[in-house]
């Protein structure tokens, strides 16, 4: 896991899988994003999209949403956040092909609920032609690294939590600030 040696050379038969909370904006400690007044783009993420949808050739968001299990949010009102996020990355020269999302709790071990992949087995079945071995999972969470891993992808982490990427090397093929910082990382 060396920052300085990102070895994946990435082009347009490459997918993107992407955390919401905490890659795509900002997570609420201890709660959930309800509703659009409750989103915010972290700072460089619109950018990172752009450049990130010039050169994957699929860019899927996979994200744990059990605040509709819990009943404090409805799919309605995911639908409504996932719209006018994707109306703001279009606008912005971004794209995202398509979101996954799993509803339930995690108490409810749901195959669709991260670190599980099946939001990664729906995408390969809506999308046969992705190719297995050229995937990239970025997210800010031990599950998403695992998710990852079971799935076979690079895994890179968003956080600067070093305990975190200390005693998770196994999982975690490289590391990141930011999305905005991975993005630029790819220019080079």
């Amino acid at each position: 896991m060396n920052l300085n040696n990102l070895n994946i050379k990435v082009d347009n038969t490459w997918t993107l899988f992407l955390d919401r909370d905490g890659v795509i904006n900002k997570k609420i400690d201890n709660d959930y994003i309800k509703n659009w007044n409750n989103f915010e783009f972290i700072n460089g993420v619109l950018e990172a999209l752009n450049y990130l949808s010039n050169i994957f050739g699929k860019i899927f968001i996979v994200s744990n949403q059990q605040g509709i299990g819990k009943g404090l949010m409805t799919e309605d009102d995911l639908n409504i956040i996932h719209f006018k996020m994707i109306e703001k990355i279009k606008k912005n020269g971004g794209r995202i092909d398509k979101i996954y999302y799993c509803p339930y709790k995690e108490e409810e071990n749901n195959i669709l609920r991260k670190p599980d992949i099946g939001m990664a087995l729906q995408a390969k079945k809506d999308f046969p032609d992705i190719n297995l071995k050229k995937f990239v999972m970025v997210g800010d969470s031990v599950s998403d690294m695992q998710f990852g891993r079971k799935a076979k992808m690079k895994t890179i982490l968003i956080s600067s939590d070093l305990d975190i990427i200390n005693k998770n090397q196994d999982i975690i093929d490289y590391y990141f600030k930011s999305l905005y910082e991975f993005s630029q990382r790819l220019k080079k």
